[in-house]
């Protein structure tokens, strides 16, 4: 079955994009290298009829599916569990933008486009595509919308659900469902594409989809800031906004061992502030207009900082950016976390969560980061001799979560990495509606098998 199997994969998609052993390794491993699972192979299509094609064969022989963008997930949802016979099915040649409408503000592109790709055409045609996040010259639009990424424009422009007018999706059955449409007003009856995103590919496979795009910004202006304590954080971001309004595009908390770890790991960088800050603020706002207009806005605003820099130019705001864009892979190995709070919240679970560990852990290590400005922080505790004790950190962390109100996922979904942990968390009654979802599209439970469910 198994030679007959690939030769009809190979019918499809060309034998060069059938990848079996040592070829399909790379595929069966997450970036992190936490979960690994053995795939009958890796299917390369390159576009959407092959997609459906394959799909199709997969039902026939009952080959459960993998959809794989660029890999770059931490939750382990894009890699094969290893538990039944699975195809990593790769995206990654679908990688077209099929039209860009600037008049409708919208672009076209298929599921491999990289996130970066994206950009660079919106800016071509004088757009702006918001969605950015560290990973944005691998990671890829498929990914982005499986897992609702977020990334640091949240605060102004919303998660990747937001970015969203249309998808095409093939779905557990092998149909293609054209929901490409480039409005922004369609009440005619359930809103399907929102099925899709964030599902990480356990209720169909997203192929190609719509995609806002905005006025793109003329000017920005980027500040460090130091800050005695998260509470001083939140003062902060209600100042700016209150001053700045919507021109606050992003509002990112480090922590000072963030900083020091991207220091020590990123040669050519140096510490943006004289002294150091037990915490830091990265703020940046965007508008029409020139530099010197939004630097004197921004100036104004943080009148009462302790200390802060602007960034002069483009060169230094990209300096700036690179201390927290390299704070994950600065601290590659440790029991991670990305959970999300109100806002207002945010000081309390850093003060509560942290006396907690304290408490069971002492002297343990804290590495805590992210976009205080939508409460969405990335917590990480400790270091590789950790990982053993997850199971315990995560207790800590995740109780602390649910006190307040908050989500254990913010940003990088479920995946293998949280699957049991939701069933503590979400009421039954959502789990069931989940579970009723993924029987009436998935039955035979094909799509991305062991993952969110």
């Amino acid at each position: 079955m198994r030679n007959a199997f690939l030769e009809t994969l190979a019918a499809i998609v060309g034998e060069a994009n059938v990848l079996a052993g040592d070829d399909a390794a790379p595929y069966t491993v997450d970036w992190r290298k936490q979960y690994r699972g053995a795939a009958l192979c890796v299917a390369r299509p390159a576009g959407t009829g092959e997609v459906a094609a394959l799909v199709r064969a997969c039902v026939e022989k009952d080959v459960a599916i993998v959809p794989q963008g660029g890999n770059t997930g931490l939750s382990g949802g894009s890699v094969p569990t290893g538990a039944r016979t699975e195809l990593v099915l790769s995206l990654s040649r679908m990688n077209r933008v099929r039209e860009l409408d600037a008049l409708n503000d919208a672009v076209t592109v298929e599921a491999g486009c990289v996130l970066a790709s994206v950009q660079r055409a919106a800016d071509a045609a004088g757009r702006l595509f918001p969605l950015s996040l560290a990973a944005e010259g691998s990671c890829q639009i498929g990914g982005n919308l499986s897992t609702n990424a977020g990334g640091v424009n949240v605060l102004r422009y919303g998660n990747a659900r937001d970015q969203v007018l249309g998808l095409e999706v093939v779905l557990p059955d092998g149909r293609v469902w054209n929901g490409l449409r480039a409005l922004r007003k369609d009440n005619t009856g359930y809103d399907l594409k929102q099925l899709f995103i964030g599902a990480e590919g356990t209720l169909g496979i997203i192929t190609a989809a719509v995609l806002k795009l905005r006025p793109k910004p003329s000017a920005s202006a980027t500040a460090w800031i130091a800050v005695a304590d998260p509470s001083r954080a939140v003062e902060l971001l209600g100042q700016l906004r209150a001053a700045c309004g919507d021109r606050l595009s992003a509002f990112e908390l480090l922590s000072r061992n963030c900083v020091a770890a991207v220091l020590a790991h990123r040669a050519g960088l140096r510490d943006p502030l004289r002294g150091e800050s037990p915490w830091y603020v990265l703020a940046q706002l965007d508008d029409a207009g020139t530099h010197a207009e939004l630097e004197e806005r921004l100036q104004e605003a943080l009148a009462q900082a302790e200390d802060a820099v602007i960034a002069k130019n483009a060169t230094e705001a990209a300096a700036l950016w690179q201390i927290r864009e390299g704070v994950p892979e600065a601290q590659f190995a440790n029991v991670k976390h990305d959970i999300s709070v109100a806002v207002s919240k945010v000081p309390e679970f850093i003060a509560r969560a942290g006396a907690a560990l304290e408490s069971k852990l002492p002297g343990v290590p804290v590495f805590c980061f992210g976009h205080i400005g939508d409460g969405n922080l990335h917590y990480n505790v400790g270091d590789a001799a950790l990982l053993a004790r997850r199971a315990e950190v995560n207790r800590v962390v995740y109780d602390m979560v649910a006190a307040l109100g908050g989500s254990i996922s913010a940003e990088h979904g479920l995946g293998q990495l949280k699957r049991e942990e939701i069933t503590r968390h979400k009421d039954p009654l959502e789990l069931e509606l989940m579970r009723a979802l993924k029987r009436a599209l998935d039955p035979r439970g094909l799509m991305n098998p062991g993952k969110v469910l």
